[in-house]
């Protein structure tokens, strides 16, 4: 069917002037109806229009749509997919502070990825890289070691330092000084002793500790016999 009505058609016979001539043209008129298939396309007040059914990603070439055609706030999260947005969509450096709005970061999409051995710069939007995470558990004053392999010394994550060893043989009814590998920077809280098999209890004498410092401590032996004494410091 056709899409333009002639303005003007002849009869059998009819003398042809240029008046009538031009009419063909000049009153010539549209016939929508034969012009759209309702389904792709539609008339809107004289007007062919384009429906919503009639954009397909076919109908798109890749990288027609650029940034510049795209209006400011038109891409919302209504508008994407749940996967919608891969890894393999997104240029390198597309992704920039400026084209997201503040009210667009909330803390359930996060932000930076820190990488910050100390963690200063945590904030409770921030999520951090594993090489960040564990280089702060291993560094003081969190866990040191990491691993424990028999040291002397060991630092809990609150700053509590605990140290413990094995002195030499203490004789009987006499003292014996122990020197602590390194310092406890602080104070010492408490020092306790266990006697070894080898020391045993006899008389009315015991195990005593004196002259307690951040460096070391004296333990008294008032048994009857020698031995090795067991030992646990706890200071800051």
């Amino acid at each position: 069917m056709a899409v333009i009505v002639a303005g003007k058609t002849f009869a059998n016979g009819e003398q042809l002037t240029a008046a009538k001539i031009n009419n063909i043209t000049a009153l010539s008129t549209f016939d929508p109806t034969n012009a759209v298939d309702n389904a792709s396309t539609n008339v809107v007040g004289g007007a062919i229009v384009v429906r919503d059914a009639g954009i397909t990603t076919g109908k798109i070439a890749d990288l027609a749509v650029s940034e510049a055609k795209i209006a400011a706030l038109a891409v919302t999260e209504g508008k994407i997919g749940g996967s919608a947005v891969t890894a393999d969509k997104i240029a390198s450096g597309a992704v920039t502070t400026a084209k997201i709005l503040d009210a667009n970061v909330t803390f359930a999409k996060l932000t930076d990825v820190i990488d910050d051995d100390t963690m200063a710069t945590a904030t409770d939007t921030n999520i951090a890289t594993s090489e960040s995470i564990k280089a702060y558990v291993d560094s003081a004053p969190n866990f040191t070691p990491s691993t424990y392999a028999g040291e002397e010394s060991v630092t809990l994550p609150n700053g509590l330092i605990m140290k413990m060893g094995l002195s030499s043989s203490v004789a009987p009814d006499n003292s014996l000084a122990v020197s602590f590998g390194t310092s406890f920077p602080n104070a010492v809280i408490s020092v306790v002793l266990t006697k070894n098999v080898a020391l045993q209890a006899g008389g009315g004498g015991e195990l005593t500790v004196d002259s307690v410092t951040t460096s070391g401590f004296t333990i008294r032996n008032g048994l009857d016999s020698a031995g090795q004494v067991y030992f646990q410091a706890i200071g800051y």
